[in-house]
């Protein structure tokens, strides 16, 4: 049985890396007693994977990981025991067995993320920054060079941001998200800075990733269906 996990990482859990997450998922799978079912071979290891993995120093409402279970467990029981051995800063949210049809892996699938964005206190752009923000989001392209561990490239961001507006100090954005175009909310407010003409300070984000979708902007735990 396929299964789809949704969790939230918060507080001081955002300075932990992926690899760290996914070794502390393996942990506490095996505490509350899910059976997980494991490859096979030489060296078998859990059928687990994760969906477009969160960056250090980022929380988040909407992270996922898909597993396999060998004895079925309904959802509710499998929360209760997973949040019993979760610690501060981790929550489990949902646990849904995926149909087949749609049992594709979770970062297959991914293709858009919301985030939420605030500047740290004393460390926005000038007073007028709002207004400034809606503007340079109405501009016909934004370029940016984009720098990955091998190489960098001139693109334009307007196509890939789906969504952009502030409230009360805070930028909500919906950004293409997965393996092909994935953009990251600070190059959208690194690009809107420089416009600007401001010199944004290091560390002045703060940034939740409020949910990962699917084409047709489905929330990826609405692919699968509660186990009772």
């Amino acid at each position: 049985m396929k299964v789809r996990i949704k969790f939230r990482k918060q507080g001081t859990m955002k300075f932990i890396g992926h690899l760290d997450v996914m070794r502390y998922f393996q942990k506490a799978i095996r505490r509350a007693d899910i059976d997980i079912a494991y490859t096979e071979g030489f060296s078998p290891h859990m059928i687990l994977s994760f969906a477009a993995p969160l960056g250090v120093g980022l929380t988040s409402n909407g992270e996922y990981a898909d597993i396999t279970v060998r004895t079925p467990i309904t959802s509710a029981e499998a929360v209760k025991r997973l949040n019993a051995v979760m610690v501060e800063g981790m929550e489990i949210v949902s646990f849904r067995q995926v149909p087949d049809e749609k049992a594709s892996n979770a970062m297959s699938l991914v293709a858009e993320a919301d985030y939420t964005i605030r500047f740290r206190k004393g460390q926005e752009p000038p007073l007028g920054w709002e207004k400034k923000l809606t503007e340079f989001y109405a501009k016909d392209s934004i370029p940016v060079l984009k720098k990955t561990k091998k190489s960098e490239k001139e693109m334009d961001l307007k196509p890939l941001i789906y969504d952009l507006k502030t409230n009360n100090g805070s930028i909500f954005m919906t950004l293409s998200t997965g393996s092909t175009d994935n953009i990251k909310p600070e190059l959208v407010v690194e690009a809107f800075c420089r416009e600007i003409g401001y010199e944004m300070p290091k560390f002045a984000l703060l940034i939740n990733r409020e949910e990962v979708y699917a084409k047709g902007h489905i929330p990826l735990e609405d692919l699968g269906e509660d186990i009772v």
